[in-house]
């Protein structure tokens, strides 16, 4: 059994990291869902509640940037326990500062936590990179992302909606708290380093260095960072304006558009592994460039064009989500393509590729305002013509020194370092 996890990508040392992995985000994905219009119900305006995703989104983004580099200058298990630490304590700071009304507090509370899930996670993405086989390392960032999403997009929103009903938002929101104490738990107990993680404070900083210097020396992974940032450009903006088109302008129910939403991330969550095999089997880039970027160009006006069609059809729109899910994630090999274009630098490049997926959701939000100079269609359209301007850049990632970016792994084994 050891034999057939490690051939699928999961290395036997890092088995249970996928397990703490997916509490962690359970616990950090429960507030996704409803924590906007519960703040508006306890009395805190639109702009207050921007203001405080504005302030999260721009953290992550910073720290989803220095996550790979410090991963890789002190060890992805002590930047995973900051993380940890970092996430209670000021997942407390804000539960204390919204029990009291105090939205000062609660910004500051909010924001610095955003510093701990990109630690953690992220944090585990260098880890896997590190420690994982070249030959399988499209199957092992697929089960990532696989085992990441499944915690943040699908169970952490089911969890919530079977707990609001039961104890309501507040307690909902504290019980996060659960999920995440049991993550780092488990990576104390069960996730072990395969070899001595680097401590000296020369080799910290010159890492630190390269994340912010890996662009001028290897101007693909710049590229892959832009690659990555569109990516989930397009699921950021459908989060602020899609819902409100789909239950006030096409006419499906609050009920029906969440089992749409649900399902996409399900089969999000599903094509990630499904992607990893395809990636090792076509070719990384172009799994990047068709499955993903083509797809998405196609699918994201689909959600406009469809409904003005069909009118509000239930299957007609979910089927159009999961086209778009699964879309999602043919970007996927981006995760083993951008190591493999650095090699010696493998934090540094996880973290342009963090960069990107932080500044995707800081960015999200500012393309999804848009809509009110552009209206939806021409928001729409936009998305897709950013989509369209990835594939070109997607192309741009193959790399004649190290071919293993496009090229179909061959048999034997090489283990980055």
């Amino acid at each position: 059994m050891s034999g057939f996890w490690a051939r699928q990508g999961i290395v036997p040392n890092l088995r249970w990291g996928f397990v703490a992995l997916t509490l962690f985000m359970v616990g950090d994905g429960i507030e996704a869902g409803f924590l906007s219009p519960f703040l508006d119900e306890r009395g805190f305006g639109a702009g207050q509640v921007s203001l405080l995703w504005g302030v999260y989104g721009f953290v992550v983004a910073v720290a989803a940037w220095l996550s790979g580099a410090l991963a890789e200058a002190f060890g992805p298990r002590r930047v995973m326990l900051a993380g940890f630490a970092i996430w209670v304590v000021f997942e407390i700071a804000f539960l204390f500062a919204l029990a009291q009304g105090d939205f000062t507090l609660m910004l500051i509370g909010f924001g610095i936590r955003g510093l701990g899930y990109p630690l953690f996670a992220y944090g585990f993405l260098v880890w896997v990179a590190l420690d994982t086989p070249e030959a399988v390392m499209g199957k092992a960032v697929g089960w990532y992302w696989f085992f990441s999403m499944l915690g943040l997009g699908v169970l952490g929103s089911y969890y919530a909606g079977l707990a609001i009903p039961l104890i309501g938002e507040f307690a909902t929101l504290a019980s996060s708290l659960v999920f995440i104490g049991a993550g780092g738990i488990i990576l104390v107990l069960g996730v072990r380093a395969r070899r001595r993680e680097p401590a000296d404070l020369g080799a910290s900083l010159r890492s630190m260095l390269g994340a912010f210097t890996i662009v001028a020396h290897r101007p693909k992974v710049g590229i892959g960072g832009i690659v990555r940032v569109i990516n989930t450009l397009g699921f950021y903006a459908f989060v602020v304006f899609l819902t409100t088109h789909m239950v006030r302008d096409v006419g499906l129910s609050t009920a029906e558009w969440q089992t749409v939403w649900g399902t996409m991330l399900l089969v999000n969550v599903l094509a990630n592994a499904v992607f990893g095999y395809v990636a090792d089997r076509v070719g990384r880039v172009r799994t990047v460039a068709w499955f993903g970027g083509l797809a998405c160009a196609v699918t994201v006006p689909a959600f406009y064009y469809v409904p003005e069609l069909v009118g509000a059809n239930f299957w007609a729109v979910l089927g159009v989500a999961v086209v778009y899910g699964a879309a999602l994630a043919g970007f996927v090999p981006l995760s083993a393509i951008l190591p493999s274009l650095a090699p010696r630098h493998i934090g540094g490049a996880v973290a342009i590729l963090n960069l990107g997926a932080g500044v995707s959701q800081f960015l999200g939000p500012v393309v999804a305002g848009l809509t009110g100079p552009l209206g939806i269609e021409g928001t729409i359209w936009v998305i897709s013509g950013i989509y369209v301007a990835g594939i070109g850049l997607t192309h741009c990632l193959r790399d004649k020194k190290n071919t293993a970016a496009d090229q179909v792994v061959p048999a034997a084994e090489r283990v980055l370092r």
